[in-house]
């Protein structure tokens, strides 16, 4: 399984503008995530680690359609077609749903939720999935704390499976 976040992680500009900070936070983050899955077999991404079934790969299919209905869905964007029926707990992964299925999904999301977030001011206004009216700043900030928690569970998952911590390798 390959992954890219090898690189340094990147970092929060020291005096950047309010979205550019706002939104390498959440790069960096994003990044977290993808570290979590390098090195691991698809027996290991699957693997349920929690009595509630949580896994890697599962994680992964959840924030990428968060990402694509806070982005996107919020601000009238299109979203892909989800193969998946998201009525459901997005975070179970079938048999059929293969680890590069769900990973470029997850680029994809990634991709158009930049999009919109390029595209979109921060005091545009949008409508949430349960009819709330948000910023893009506040989907911002609230996608921060979503894959920050989900990163989390991520780095105790993957050090139950092979006793990796942290956010990036050691250099």
């Amino acid at each position: 399984m390959t992954t890219t976040p090898s690189e340094p992680p990147k970092t929060v500009p020291f005096t950047g503008g309010e979205k550019e900070s706002l939104h390498a936070s959440l790069d960096r983050h994003r990044d977290v995530v993808l570290w979590k899955l390098e090195g691991l077999d698809d027996e290991q991404l699957r693997r349920p680690m929690t009595p509630t079934g949580t896994n890697l790969l599962g994680l992964v299919k959840h924030l990428a359609t968060v990402e694509y209905g806070w982005f996107c869905g919020t601000f009238g964007r299109e979203t892909e077609e989800f193969w998946f029926d998201t009525s459901a707990d997005d975070m179970t992964i079938a048999p059929d749903e293969t680890t590069e299925r769900i990973l470029a999904f997850y680029a994809r999301a990634r991709a158009a939720a930049d999009l919109s977030i390029a595209e979109t001011d921060l005091d545009t206004t949008g409508t949430s999935w349960n009819g709330r009216t948000v910023s893009m700043r506040w989907v911002l900030i609230h996608m921060i704390e979503d894959v920050l928690r989900h990163a989390g569970h991520m780095d105790i998952v993957r050090e139950l499976i092979d006793g990796s911590v942290g956010s990036y390798p050691a250099s």
